[in-house]
């Protein structure tokens, strides 16, 4: 990890803005209000299937003024508002609403970073980083979605001197908000915020915090570099000083670049008809179908793979056993194993390590209901980086899985598969993407 700047060598605060982040506001629900005129200012919300036992993706914010939000489950969002709106979520509607919004944006300033499907970063440069001339931008963006993609979509703008800083901004004022730091205004602009607004901060390092005194932002902001330093143990301490001062050190909190990107794979919570050995061995066969693509797609080698397998446990297993909590109230317990190999990409090598670690899943009464499968590739190497081997069989598997690939890029990703997953051909639909923009690869997207 490279060093952060010392004193001296990042570039002491000023008033200006570098950096916009814009938040789009309850996106699923506003794309499902957009292409619905009739679900507007109602209560929404987008689910991945409409069983009472299942969570709310999103909602809109007629949902949230009742309480309803991400993470609800459906059940009580009925139980609390019986006239809600449920739609099932289409990922590849609201992957063409986000290129169409970044379309939009591009217009007004060229879009420097889209850390997720429903955000997306400018980078001011010159003179467009005075105030004055960032707000007008901030608006010409507002203006410029609303007139080229819909009526319905609206967005957040955090504007800062640098990306830490904008991303919190973002948040601060929702619906339709416009906020921005300025040194000059700090710390007092944040001192009123919860240490959980801060990105990176989650629960358990929030329990960290606490465990050393930190229960306040005004307590975090009082600390030197040396003192956030100590806090977080870590260069990463350093960073959220000089970043929650206003700083900007040109190490702006930017995501890991693809070429670092460490791993890619599928999930999925299997339906009641696959929760059997069987049916949970065919999905996991069609989640590695899909991330084996994937990896040739993004022009990836991997070199390790880990399976993940929770089995659901009835009550007198999970007292017997140290039980975990789904959020659909089911108890289970889970396995993991991670299988390391030389590097490849074709699916027959893949599906060999796959099926070397099935067969080493716990067995017993206790793991005889599988409910949730996971496959993920990693050690990623990219594909220029990588040096043949020497054996034609090898050559002659990523010949085969190229053709495939490009029958099923033409006519639908299952189009062509091994036989394995028939069974569960239909199962594991792409779902809709938080951390990434799903793409498009030939018909279908993932």
């Amino acid at each position: 990890m490279a060093e952060v700047p010392q004193a001296g060598e990042f570039q002491m605060p000023q008033d200006k803005f570098v950096f916009l982040h814009i938040d789009l506001n309850s996106f699923f629900a506003s794309v499902e209000q957009q292409l619905h005129p009739e679900y507007r200012n109602r209560p929404l919300a987008v689910v991945p299937t409409k069983s009472d036992t299942t969570a709310c993706i999103a909602a809109s914010y007629e949902a949230k003024a009742l309480g309803i939000k991400t993470g609800t489950l459906v059940g009580e969002a009925k139980r609390v508002c019986p006239e809600i709106i449920l739609i099932h979520g289409n990922h590849a509607e609201y992957a063409k609403y986000s290129h169409a919004i970044a379309d939009a944006v591009e217009l007004v300033c060229p879009v420097a970073h889209t850390p997720s499907i429903d955000e997306m970063v400018c980078q001011l440069m010159g003179r467009e980083q005075q105030p004055e001339n960032a707000r007008r931008i901030a608006y010409d963006v507002k203006q410029s979605i609303y007139t080229h993609v819909g009526e319905a979509l609206r967005c957040s703008i955090g504007m800062a001197p640098n990306r830490y800083l904008a991303k919190i901004a973002s948040d601060m004022q929702k619906p339709d908000g416009l906020i921005g730091l300025l040194p000059s205004q700090l710390p007092r602009a944040i001192a009123h915020l919860a240490l959980r607004d801060l990105p990176g901060v989650g629960a358990r390092t929030e329990a960290r915090l606490n465990a050393q005194g930190i229960h306040t932002m005004p307590q975090l902001l009082a600390l030197d570099r040396h003192g956030m330093h100590r806090l977080w143990d870590s260069v990463w301490g350093d960073r959220i000083y000089h970043w929650l001062h206003g700083h900007i050190t040109g190490d702006d909190g930017a995501p890991i670049p693809q070429e670092m990107q460490k791993s890619l794979g599928h999930s999925h919570v299997l339906a009641p008809e696959h929760r059997t050995l069987e049916g949970s061995w065919a999905v996991a066969h069609k989640l590695l179908h899909k991330a084996a693509m994937r990896l040739r797609m993004e022009k990836f080698y991997a070199g390790s793979m880990t399976l993940h397998i929770r089995y659901a446990l009835n009550r007198e297993q999970a007292d017997r056993m140290r039980a975990k909590q789904h959020f659909s109230g089911l108890k289970h317990t889970g396995w993991g194993m991670e299988a390391r190999f030389p590097e490849a990409q074709d699916t027959l090598t893949l599906l060999e390590v796959l099926q070397k670690l099935w067969q080493k899943r716990p067995q017993g009464p206790d793991f005889e209901k599988p409910f949730f499968v996971g496959v993920t590739l990693g050690r990623l190497l990219q594909e220029a980086s990588y040096n043949p081997g020497l054996f034609a069989a090898q050559d002659r598997r990523s010949q085969l899985s190229s053709a495939i690939d490009q029958l099923n890029l033409k006519h639908g990703h299952t189009t062509v598969h091994l036989a394995g997953m028939m069974s569960a051909k239909e199962s594991a639909p792409t779902r809709i993407a938080f951390t990434q923009i799903p793409v498009q690869y030939g018909s279908e997207w993932m």
